[in-house]
């Protein structure tokens, strides 16, 4: 499959290029402010879909708008008939407007005259078209302190510097740049194979999310204190998932990295990484040759160790019964180590080195109710 991609620099544009690179079976030339109308010809040739992303929503001046848009549709549209005149193939076109034409004004006016334009080629030349009205697109790469709200706030939060809301109860529509270029490689895919319905005029992406600016806000924000209460949001899915990875795709490099706390003894170091909301929390803790950690209890909490580095005996001992369990591992072997309810558990350095062990503990550990208690574990040779 061959495109021809208008407007390949832009927004959606960038990230679609990116996308149709990891194709193998996907070839593509761009049209970009850099081209004259005149290289069209060129570019079109051999080309089995055209993505028509190309337009202008910024403008100096209120006639630019139809310049840009329907103007320039239209142009490009001379230029895909004159294929069909010297070769007889009538290419297909997917068009990316906006809900803008819907409204009366002129950004909205020249979109829909550009789309009149796609349509009406169409059924002159009974070749399918798609039209796709978005609505504010987001994700990585889109320009802030423009026309995305979305892209403002990211690069505004993430840089402790101020936004605007004038009210945060307005709902916003959105769908995010992945799906839409999803999207447009489906329907170019059918298009190129001759399997899409000419019947249809106007495409969908999905899925399309509504939230208010001030819930989005609050995400945003949300996300950056993350950093230093080390508790995520729930990123690993939906909407917010999208819109975390948004947020991070405007860190400045500077950004890129965080300093946590860590607490240290004479025993060796102890280090929170990351804390969920229902899911636990992520630590990792050293200890010193011969050194002892744990020597402790839970009735409900329970954990995961991995020791990446140095030798382990875990000692383990039924708070009921007496029963004592021991184990060694190391760093070599990739084994985690669980303990249970009721079951007192230490962890010794039985290397020479330092050793340095992960952890997960199911929840976040809470000094007002720790649900740890303290039981040293003495093996059964060492007790009197």
């Amino acid at each position: 499959m061959k495109l021809l991609i208008t407007g390949a620099n832009g927004f959606v544009g960038k990230n679609l290029t990116v996308h149709l690179d990891e194709m193998s079976d996907v070839d593509y030339v761009t049209f970009t402010r850099q081209n004259t109308l005149d290289d069209l010809p060129a570019l079109l040739e051999g080309v089995d879909c055209v993505v028509h992303l190309a337009g202008v929503n910024r403008p100096e001046t209120e006639d630019e708008f139809a310049k840009g848009n329907a103007d320039l549709t239209q142009a490009l549209i001379s230029k895909v008939e004159s294929v069909k005149e010297s070769t007889g193939r009538a290419i297909p076109i997917i068009y990316l407007s906006s809900i803008q034409a819907e409204r009366d004004n002129p950004y909205g006016n020249s979109k829909l005259n550009a789309e009149k334009a796609v349509t009406e080629y169409g059924a002159r030349n009974d070749v399918v078209v798609r039209v796709y009205r978005l609505t504010n697109v987001f994700g990585k790469w889109c320009r802030p302190n423009y026309n995305s709200m979305v892209a403002t706030f990211c690069h505004n939060i993430c840089r402790d510097l101020p936004i605007q809301i004038n009210d945060e109860s307005a709902e916003v529509k959105l769908v995010y740049v992945d799906d839409v270029c999803a999207e447009l490689v489906r329907i170019a895919r059918q298009m190129s194979a001759n399997q899409a319905s000419k019947e249809v005029k106007y495409g969908e992406v999905e899925p399309l999310y509504t939230a208010t600016v001030g819930e989005i806000a609050q995400a945003l924000s949300d996300f950056k204190a993350s950093r230093t209460s080390l508790v995520t949001e729930r990123v690993g899915d939906g909407f917010t998932r999208k819109l975390y990875s948004t947020y991070v795709s405007y860190l400045p490099t500077e950004s890129f990295s965080y300093k946590v706390p860590q607490y240290g003894d004479e025993r060796g170091v102890f280090v929170e990484m990351l804390k969920t909301k229902d899911s636990g929390q992520f630590s990792f803790f050293t200890a010193h040759p011969g050194i002892t950690r744990g020597g402790h209890y839970h009735h409900t909490k329970n954990e995961k160790f991995l020791v990446i580095k140095g030798k382990a005996r875990f000692c383990f001992r039924h708070m009921a019964t007496d029963e004592f369990y021991e184990l060694f591992t190391d760093g070599d072997t990739l084994e985690i180590v669980e303990t249970a309810p009721g079951w007192s558990h230490d962890i010794t350095n039985v290397g020479d080195d330092e050793m340095i062990v992960m952890l997960w503990a199911n929840e976040i550990f809470d000094r007002e109710n720790p649900d740890t208690y303290a039981a040293p574990v003495q093996p059964p040779e060492l007790k009197q």
